[in-house]
């Protein structure tokens, strides 16, 4: 088995169908977007069509695309849009027919700032959806450490033995370096690019100094900056801004930066157990970094609302959320017994939080102060 049921997607792919011609769904190789297409054709009322754009045989039927699509009528699933991004302009005409004959559901493993074309042409036709790889709603509490060491990505985390998740990891990141970033136009010797990745592994989880980075590797910053947005356009890294409140106290204005992927994660640091994940020195971290998807998958927050916030005088807050309005603060404590911090009421003032969540590795959540939350991490996807 290599699947897990996908209901809280599947459902929030099915209404945007309902509500969008052209609907997006994007995220990493790997981490089950044909899995979920295949589910919502299963339960669509009426026809269904499948082109797989790595098939030799689907790319010859869509080399007409006027020609091929024009007649289809229910659903049309378009699966590796990214190789051929030519087709977005045919789904502009496709989708301003009146009344709409079909919906079409495009599979990408690209952001939709790699996929410009597609974004620019499709403006108020198109609707995206995310899909993360497992998370902790899916797994349960039973299944956190098991999330944690192996990651999301579906076969990498039901695999049989730890060796087994290993093994595919290794292959998925020699596979991601060697086939797919060329197939998205990302030209960057494979080579290189592990290298970068790897420096990235052991940069997870800080504030990112690219010209030091860039002295360390060999390069200009601007080649940094290039390698960087590679990576998180293919979902494989997350920058994290730094937010900048209105206050008299000098801010850090440089991002942090993440792995996506736990799983990934420890194995570009060649973390292969959790005897060696205990005892590595990222693997606060690596915690740290776990809990900040989770938190962003549970919440559904886009990129541009999740921010960190540190001051010169060291005040910082792990995670910011904004959504107009309201601010929601995270901080990840992997320790039984958190404590309110200097740090965390400076943030709550500062910041103006609505409230502030600790999120801790014991088993009970409670109430800290006034608010001010500590949640057990085990049981995250419940008191969110």
């Amino acid at each position: 088995m290599n699947t897990l049921p996908r209901p809280a997607a599947e459902r929030r792919v099915r209404h945007l169908l309902r509500h969008a011609p052209v609907v997006a769904l994007l995220g990493a190789r790997q981490v089950g977007k044909t899995t979920l297409a295949r589910q919502v054709a299963a339960a669509w009322r009426g026809p269904t069509t499948h082109f797989d754009l790595e098939d030799p045989r689907d790319l010859a039927r869509l080399a007409d695309p006027m020609l091929a699509l024009a007649h289809l009528r229910g659903l049309v699933v378009l699966d590796e849009v990214q190789r051929r991004p030519d087709l977005f302009p045919a789904l502009r005409v496709l989708a301003d027919r009146q009344p709409v004959p079909c919906r079409f559901l495009v599979l990408g493993s690209a952001t939709p700032a790699l996929l410009q074309q597609g974004a620019e042409s499709l403006a108020g036709r198109i609707a995206f959806h995310e899909l993360h790889p497992l998370s902790l709603d899916e797994v349960g509490p039973a299944g956190f450490n098991r999330l944690w060491r192996r990651g999301g990505f579906p076969r990498a985390f039901l695999a049989r033995t730890e060796q087994a998740s290993v093994d595919w990891r290794r292959d998925f990141v020699r596979t991601f370096l060697e086939r797919d970033l060329p197939q998205l136009g990302i030209t960057v010797p494979a080579a290189t690019v592990r290298r970068f990745w790897q420096m990235l592994a052991h940069l997870h989880g800080s504030v990112l100094n690219s010209s030091e980075l860039a002295r360390a590797f060999g390069v200009a910053d601007t080649t940094v900056r290039r390698y960087l947005e590679s990576l998180e356009a293919t979902f494989m890294v997350r920058s994290l801004p730094a937010f900048h409140a209105n206050i008299a106290k000098r801010q850090v204005k440089a991002p942090k930066v993440y792995l996506s992927d736990s799983g990934l994660l420890h194995t570009l640091l060649d973390i292969q157990s959790a005897t060696a994940l205990e005892g590595h020195p990222k693997v606060g971290a690596s915690w740290e970094g776990f809990l900040l998807e989770t938190v962003v998958a549970r919440l559904g927050a886009r990129t541009d609302q999740c921010y960190f916030w540190g001051t010169h005088a060291g005040a910082e807050l792990d995670l910011l959320v904004v959504d107009g309005d309201h601010r929601r603060g995270f901080e990840f404590k992997r320790t039984p017994a958190p404590a309110i911090t200097p740090s965390m009421r400076a943030a709550l003032a500062d910041l103006q939080l609505d409230r502030l969540d600790v999120v801790h590795a014991g088993a009970e959540s409670f109430r800290l102060a006034p608010k001010i939350r500590a949640i057990s991490a085990a049981w995250l996807h419940e008191e969110l």
